[in-house]
């Protein structure tokens, strides 16, 4: 791939026309906002002059409902060898694009498995899609010159490349995406109107829970209206599982020995049905997940203190296999859990405590 249109210059149109560009490809921005095919421009993704003739690929990152308007309209125009869609719900727009009769044997939807709660340019980074699934969706038609040029999109942006069909793929993303940001946004939906005292006890359970809550409401309402019914189907069952367990709540409050005893059993269930979900969820580089031993730290909000841990570690020889930070209320100090192999806990402890560090135990 030598030129690329990137047609819709977002958060990922842009990550991926950055993507392109350090990788030597000439890439063309385009826009319905031309104010921000240019920011995207300055930032280094390419230009935002129009290409002299076909580029090798079209790359579309239109919201859902306009995907296959936007291809269309490149496919009549010649504007590529190739054509791919980055947009989050597959199925609809291919079928729109079927209903207009078009040759799809140029066309192959994709969808990057990446993102971050801001949108648009100014939120791009070319390291957007590192190590990060990337969902192709072939048909029979599609032709083997562009899938060639969709597989080496994904290889520039250093992602990983899946090959699914794309109805699977609405149902898998309706699981492990667009279900679990409509339950955040529930949940965050009950800290509206608390009591100030009450949010101030939040910790990084609730932080963990409503950390995508914070995105653009505008964007979800496109991507949901694209994938309502596997949605609305994962939502009934856990509707279904918030009934019983508010069943099993009730339970507990009554007086009835056996009552509190089933209200336990209820309880106990959901919550070990959850431990066996969780513990499907791929670990570090998509791996089998690992038990891992927390080793927890307590710093002051100053700067450098966490280069300074990460560097003992370092010399201590032990590998920090995730980081979280928890910060206290009302102070200005934290608690900064490292995760490493349970068998160099103890060595990071002794060499942390060596060198001044308070562990919490």
């Amino acid at each position: 791939m030598r030129t690329a249109l990137v047609i819709g210059t977002g958060l990922i149109g842009t990550s991926a026309a950055l993507a392109l560009s350090q990788r030597g490809v000439t890439v063309h921005l385009v826009d319905h906002d031309p104010e921000q095919a240019r920011t995207a421009a300055a930032l280094g993704a390419g230009t935002d002059g129009p290409p002299e003739g076909p580029v090798d690929l079209a790359i579309v990152a239109a919201p859902p409902a306009h995907v296959a308007r936007v291809l269309a309209d490149a496919m009549e125009r010649g504007a590529a060898r190739g054509y791919v869609d980055v947009a989050s719900v597959k199925g609809g727009p291919r079928r729109e694009l079927e209903q207009l009769g078009l040759d799809l044997s140029a066309y192959i939807g994709t969808h990057p498995m990446s993102g971050r709660e801001k949108s648009g340019p100014l939120a791009a980074g070319a390291d957007l899609f590192e190590g990060r699934p990337w969902v192709l969706t072939p048909t029979r038609d599609t032709d083997t010159e562009v899938l060639n040029l969709a597989l080496e999109l994904v290889s520039h942006c250093r992602a990983v490349p899946v090959v699914m069909d794309a109805d699977a793929h609405d149902r898998a993303v309706a699981l492990v995406s667009h279900m679990p940001h409509l339950v955040a946004g529930m949940v965050a939906a009950r800290l509206e109107h608390a009591e100030e005292a009450a949010v101030r006890l939040c910790g990084q359970g609730i932080r963990d829970v409503t950390r995508i809550a914070a995105s653009d409401p505008r964007m979800w309402i496109d991507i949901l209206s694209a994938n309502p019914g596997p949605v609305a189907d994962l939502l009934t069952d856990i509707g279904a599982d918030l009934e019983e367990t508010v069943r099993a709540l009730r339970a507990l409050e009554s007086s009835d020995e056996d009552k509190r005893r089933a209200g336990s059993t209820g309880i106990e269930d959901v919550l070990r049905r959850g431990n066996a979900g969780r513990i499907r969820v791929p670990g570090k580089h998509g791996s089998a997940p690992r038990a891992y031993e927390i080793v927890a730290v307590l710093i002051d909000d100053q700067p450098g203190q966490l280069a300074r841990i990460f560097a003992d570690a370092g010399r201590a020889g032990v590998n920090i296999e995730d980081v979280r930070i928890e910060h206290a209320t009302g102070q200005r100090t934290g608690l900064v859990q490292l995760m490493v192999e349970p068998q160099t806990a103890p060595v990071l402890t002794a060499a942390l405590r060596e060198r001044g560090w308070s562990i919490r135990q």
